[in-house]
């Protein structure tokens, strides 16, 4: 899958997963929109966020825990 709205990059945010290279998080998104918050006041609170940039956060956040991580078993 395709997340051509989120970023990485070590300059911004300390890495954490952006949206489109702005100081805008994935997890502060998700978390605005776990606590209730509406996507019509999320857009007005932070108006360079575009509709689409809600969806592929929460897709990317859904998409990171299913995710599986191994433990590396050294002989």
């Amino acid at each position: 899958m395709g997340f051509d709205r989120i970023s990485h990059d070590p300059a911004v945010m300390g890495g954490k997963p952006c949206i489109r290279g702005l100081r805008i998080t994935v997890g502060m998104i998700v978390g605005l929109v776990a606590s209730g918050c509406s996507r019509e006041r999320i857009l007005q609170a932070y108006p360079l966020l575009e509709p689409a940039d809600i969806d592929q956060a929460l897709a990317y956040a859904a998409w990171r825990l299913e995710e599986r991580e191994e433990a590396l078993v050294l002989s």
